[in-house]
């Protein structure tokens, strides 16, 4: 699947980690974001939005490369996925329904960093049911006015482009077909940023409340057409649960690998816990599901880098590496006795960062409904 310029890539971006994110990791977590000298770091060597033109200073690239980043970034932790969402989650948007102007205008800064993009869906009462979202946004001349809630938003504090989900047309016969995007900008008078939520992993990755008071977004700030949002989101959907499909094969992989070395070296009765035969049937197990995921992962990446419609694909993809991960966190930190409860032992970080991945993105239970309806059940 990836070719030689693939490997090159990989091999340059692994080496800027280790050097820019890998010393710095720990203290990012305790300080609970990351430094945005890091993303500036990361635009100046290519790694921010490789896929936009080179006419707003991207390679071009496709999109695997971005899996490569994608992977990369889990050997390291989870928390930096903020990233992953600016690269193939956000900033994509304007690629794909941007005018000229707001391409140019917008992604010469998504590629350097000097813009952090996040995307604004979830509202303190809506979370999957996005044709629910109760955010307005009611043309007055050559403006908008914004006025909702939003939470649990990636990026939230750095953010300085954020796609809000808004309904424009509360009257529309269905719910979903009265939603619009717009871009909204740092300075924006009537937006603000609540509290940085303090979560239960993902501790160096911001997560912010937004809200909109009277918020005034110029009307050329609209992403597409007017109350067509809700078909945007759904089709760039596929994506963002690929990435995050990516990311959690990726993270089983280190869990076990970590796990392999530990049970290794520790003792127990006189002998190594690797020499148990239910340690090696448990960690034979995860071996095996991990490399039938990667397999089935690396198939739905190569078709969709082709242009492939893959909503029952990238919805098993979601569900089920998802709840691999988890249950090799829980796994390999239950190996790990008393150590994999120590902050120091890095299981006990990823232990923390899983769970969250069965939620976001469309939770579990959605990807299930999902599939269903492709089973025409």
């Amino acid at each position: 699947m990836y070719n030689e310029e693939h490997d090159m890539f990989r091999k340059s971006f692994r080496r800027f980690l280790e050097k820019e994110a890998v010393p710095f990791f720990e203290q990012w977590e305790k300080d609970g974001i990351i430094p945005r000298a890091f993303w500036e770091k990361a635009g100046a060597q290519g790694f921010l939005c490789p896929w936009a033109d080179e006419a707003y200073g991207g390679s071009g690239a496709d999109f695997l490369y971005s899996a490569v980043i994608s992977e990369e970034i889990e050997r390291v932790g989870t928390g930096l996925m903020g990233l992953n969402l600016h690269n193939d989650i956000a900033a994509p948007y304007l690629k794909h329904y941007g005018t000229e102007a707001q391409k140019a205008k917008w992604l010469p800064a998504c590629v350097t960093g000097k813009a952090v993009t996040a995307i604004a869906m979830t509202e303190p009462h809506t979370g999957s049911d996005l044709a629910s979202i109760q955010t307005k946004a009611e043309k007055a001349g050559d403006h908008y006015i914004i006025n909702g809630e939003k939470t649990f938003i990636t990026n939230g504090i750095h953010a300085d482009l954020i796609i809000v989900v808004c309904r424009t047309n509360p009257e529309a016969a269905a719910p979903h077909k009265g939603i619009s995007l717009f871009v909204v900008e740092r300075d924006t008078p009537g937006f603000k940023r609540g509290k940085k939520l303090d979560k239960v992993g993902l501790h160096s990755q911001d997560t912010a409340e937004l809200i909109f008071e009277d918020a005034k977004v110029p009307a050329e700030n609209m992403l597409g057409h007017e109350n067509e949002g809700f078909y945007y989101l759904m089709k760039q959907l596929q994506q963002e649960r690929l990435i995050l499909a990516i990311g959690s094969i990726a993270g089983s992989r280190r869990m076990l690998e970590l796990t392999q070395s530990y049970v290794k070296e520790r003792k127990a009765f006189g002998q190594s816990l690797s020499s148990f035969q239910h340690v090696q049937f448990q960690l034979a197990e995860l071996h095996t599901e991990i490399t039938i995921g990667e397999t089935f992962v690396n198939n739905v990446i190569a078709r969709h880098a082709a242009g492939e419609q893959l909503t029952e694909e990238v919805s098993m993809a979601k569900w089920w590496i998802t709840a691999l991960a988890k249950r090799t966190a829980d796994t390999c930190m239950q190996l790990h006795g008393g150590y994999g409860f120590i902050e120091e032992y890095e299981i006990a970080r990823r232990y923390r960062d899983v769970p969250v991945q069965t939620i976001y993105a469309g939770s579990n239970e959605m990807m299930k409904q999902i599939i269903a309806k492709e089973m025409n059940l």
